[in-house]
């Protein structure tokens, strides 16, 4: 008679994992489809992804069994929390389904926010991601001394809150080209917008965004559940490049998006107040593979 295998046993299996990237976004793909690992996944994010301790990353994904797609996809933060979606996340969870045969080139993948297309095309991933409906404008953000800082916010699968280099340019530490802007302040405003009332009870992620010409943008995210400033950000490059388009001169799309960890290109088609066929374009990395044994 087979010996049946407790939750304590189960628990200890060794866990196969691959390290991806997507534009510096980097991420710990688990294969769970089978079930066969039973785990507290918010602790192993928060163990797996610290940078000296552990793996390294910003968040953990696990892929599951899926009654009506072909996959569910999982995405936990590096502190733990699970995130409803993540653009370059999806993005190398469709990679990795298509090399290990979960799903061919064209596939759809459950996630919190809702149902995910993706197209992979070798190292080149689209994800489409969900309808952007609830575009705010000019919310008047009250932070430290005197200081209100313009901004605007979209949820591309998650919340995002989007500055143009009109607000934060009022601190002389935000003088010159975004990129050369302080890591201590994009942090720092950051995360005093990420927890602003405003945003509550949820918070938000907050981008910081700079127009570089017709259909081009910069932009630097911080991310929530990161609690840190990013190299990249899918759903922050979507939700910037349809607030860039709609209230600035940034052009209709696609929008090439350029990020600390590479060129991003989002493209969408507006429908009234809603923004459709929202498409998150760019290329995945796969670092290197390995087990976990404890």
């Amino acid at each position: 008679m087979e010996k049946e295998v407790t939750m304590e046993e189960r628990s200890g299996t060794p866990v196969a994992f691959t390290k991806m990237c997507g534009h510096g976004n980097d991420f710990i793909v688990v294969d769970n489809l089978d079930g066969a690992l039973v785990r507290e996944w918010p602790k192993d994010a928060r163990r797996w992804c610290r940078r000296k301790t552990g793996i390294g990353a910003d968040g953990l994904l696990v892929l599951e069994a899926s009654e009506r797609e072909d996959f569910r996809l999982r995405i936990f933060n590096s502190d733990g929390s699970e995130a409803e979606m993540c653009g370059n996340g999806s993005r190398c969870a469709a990679s990795y389904a298509m090399e290990k045969g979960i799903a061919g080139p064209s596939m759809v993948f459950e996630t919190l926010a809702g149902s995910i297309e993706a197209e992979v095309d070798g190292r080149d991933v689209t994800v489409r991601l969900t309808d952007v409906k609830d575009l705010k404008r000019d919310l008047k953000l009250g932070i430290g001394n005197n200081m209100v800082f313009n901004a605007f916010f979209a949820n591309s699968g998650v919340p995002h809150a989007v500055l143009f280099a009109e607000a934060f340019r009022q601190l002389p530490i935000f003088e010159g080209p975004l990129q050369d802007c302080p890591g201590d302040a994009i942090r720092n405003i950051g995360r005093a917008v990420r927890y602003h009332p405003v945003f509550e009870p949820a918070g938000t992620n907050v981008n910081f965004v700079e127009i570089a010409g017709p259909g081009h943008i910069r932009v630097r995210t911080y991310e929530r559940g990161v609690e840190e400033e990013t190299l990249a950000c899918g759903t922050g490059a979507a939700a910037s490049a349809i607030v860039a388009s709609e209230i600035t001169k940034a052009g209709p799309p696609p929008i090439r998006v350029e990020m600390a960890g590479g060129t991003l290109w989002v493209d969408f088609r507006k429908n009234g107040p809603v923004f459709e066929s929202v498409r998150l374009r760019g290329a995945v990395e796969w670092v290197f593979q390995g087990e976990i044994e404890e």
